[in-house]
């Protein structure tokens, strides 16, 4: 059985008009999951503001808010670099006022083997991933706490943060790193009103995928067949766990990681399987210098 299936996308866990007059800003929202967390904020009534890299991902993001009906900004940003972050928020507030909300979502990842990964893989997606939701957050936070208002910050994590990722060494120690950061910048900007929170995804296949990615789940015989669940997870279901902590009705949930998918990350067998090397499960042969 599993469990049940969500209701379809559209539908919305909170009332309509629940974000109207609130601007909600979104690392890499142009693709994936980003795109679904803003989308269900666009819902809501929420002005869009998508930051990204790639003019080709904020071409497809602002083209999907404008479907939604509503207002959106897209705007190029490295999140590596402070100065680019702070040209974003100066665009964001030139446009639609201060953002209330912040979704850091931009990440990088790759499988690879630790023996294997180059100094340069290890400093790009620790970079990404945990400096740039730092400097994000950083950034948000001074404007508010200049300004004296309210906020709310989401920064998207994964289970691996708590149990390690082999093949993605790089990520999980990331990952970790943002939990922390969830955990110590609650404390520290609670008391100015500013919440701080964290989301972790499951399974949500999608279209955007990275090639390697899509390559590692094929080669999993049955997706659902491995889930607690026995489904994997819908895009609009994250959005609707992003939606509920920004919200008015989630205010004093701070310093806390939501894990959104089916109870995967719990999973234990009653005995262990057989051992398998990272490198065989990626098909790679013997390690040589």
């Amino acid at each position: 059985m599993g469990l049940p299936a969500p209701p379809p996308v559209g539908e919305t866990a909170l009332r309509q008009g629940t974000f109207d007059g609130v601007t909600v800003f979104v690392t890499g929202a142009g693709t994936g999951l980003g795109k679904a967390i803003a989308s269900e904020f666009a819902r809501l009534g929420a002005s869009i503001v998508i930051a990204s890299r790639k003019e080709e991902h904020l071409a497809v993001g602002r083209d999907a808010m404008q479907a939604l009906g509503a207002p959106v900004l897209a705007v190029v940003c490295d999140i590596r670099e402070p100065d680019d972050i702070a040209r974003a928020f100066d665009s964001a507030e030139k446009a639609f006022g201060l953002p209330a909300v912040l979704v850091n979502n931009a990440a990088a990842n790759f499988p690879v083997p630790a023996e294997d990964m180059s100094p340069n893989a290890w400093r790009t997606v620790v970079d990404i991933t945990l400096n740039g939701t730092f400097f994000c957050s950083r950034d948000f936070a001074r404007r508010h706490l200049a300004a004296g208002t309210p906020a709310s910050i989401i920064n998207v994590g994964a289970s691996y943060a708590w149990t390690g990722g082999p093949g993605f060494a790089h990520s999980a120690a990331a990952k970790a790193g943002v939990k922390n950061l969830t955990e110590s910048l609650a404390v520290e900007w609670g008391p100015y009103g500013i919440q701080v929170n964290a989301l972790v995804p499951g399974l949500f296949p999608h279209e955007d995928m990275t090639a390697d990615i899509q390559g590692n789940l094929s080669r999993t015989h049955d997706k659902d067949a491995t889930q607690p669940a026995l489904r994997v997870g819908q895009r609009q279901e994250l959005g609707w766990a992003a939606t509920f902590l920004a919200s008015p009705y989630g205010r004093f949930i701070s310093g806390h990681t939501l894990v959104v998918d089916g109870a995967n990350w719990q999973r234990r067998s009653l005995t262990n399987p057989p051992v398998v090397t990272v490198r065989d499960q990626m098909g790679k042969g013997p390690f040589e210098l």
